[in-house]
């Protein structure tokens, strides 16, 4: 991905991106998305936008691994981490689902992998700390919690499933607080253009309806071009 690739996606919301992948592919039908309703740690903080580095975590319950085992895999999670390319969002499933209790995002753990260059980090999980979580690296997640509960990593580098959506290792992935995609890899070169395309095409509808004066003619005609226009 370019740099000015980079700068595009990064100034546009999900929605935006998830119109232009169908814009790109020609069709509508594109489902890589999450489902569900998301919560973000800071939603004026703009797009998270990186490959995957992906693992699972538990917290409601003690691991029955011992602690030499947990300890270990910990070291190798973060290593995992701070070995991402860049630019890299950490997704993390939380395989206790609706039960989660553990906040694994918090001031701490925010802030270490925003040090190792990380953008964001995707979670059906638990955050904390509001208020305390360090700029410029947003956290999407399931739900807001006060407790770590018995947070411990089960596994790395593994496909893992977060609000309905199935990130692999590596898959580039745009969030922020509307949900996040997985973004194809054979739209990746032509995406900058299919977003200018599916932007000129809503301000057809969109420029008439701000526009002085604007009545039901005026909709119907700017409606019929957009219809024409539109993916």
């Amino acid at each position: 991905m370019t740099p000015d690739l980079l700068k595009r996606l990064q100034s546009v919301d999900t929605p935006t991106v998830c119109n232009a992948i169908e814009v790109a592919h020609g069709r509508r039908g594109f489902d890589a998305f999450t489902r569900g309703t998301v919560l973000c740690s800071d939603p004026q903080g703009g797009a998270v936008v990186g490959f995957a580095r992906t693992a699972r975590i538990a917290a409601r319950l003690p691991s029955d691994e011992g602690g030499d085992i947990i300890r270990s895999r910990r070291m190798d999670y973060y290593r995992y981490m701070a070995n991402a390319p860049r630019p890299s969002v950490a997704v993390i499933e939380d395989v206790d689902g609706p039960d989660a209790i553990g906040a694994y995002w918090g001031e701490i753990n925010t802030s270490v992998h925003k040090g190792f260059g990380m953008a964001g980090a995707l979670t059906n999980g638990v955050m904390r700390d509001l208020g305390d979580l360090p700029k410029g690296f947003p956290v999407i997640a399931g739900s807001v919690g006060p407790s770590h509960g018995f947070v411990h990593v089960r596994d790395i580098d593994q496909p893992v499933t977060v609000f309905g959506l199935t990130v692999k290792p590596g898959d580039l992935v745009h969030a922020d607080r509307h949900g996040a995609v997985v973004i194809p890899p054979d739209v990746i070169d032509g995406l900058d253009g299919a977003i200018d395309r599916l932007l000129a095409t809503e301000r057809i509808v969109l420029d008439a309806a701000r526009a002085p004066g604007f009545d039901f003619a005026q909709f119907e005609a700017a409606w019929t071009a957009f219809e024409r226009a539109r993916t």
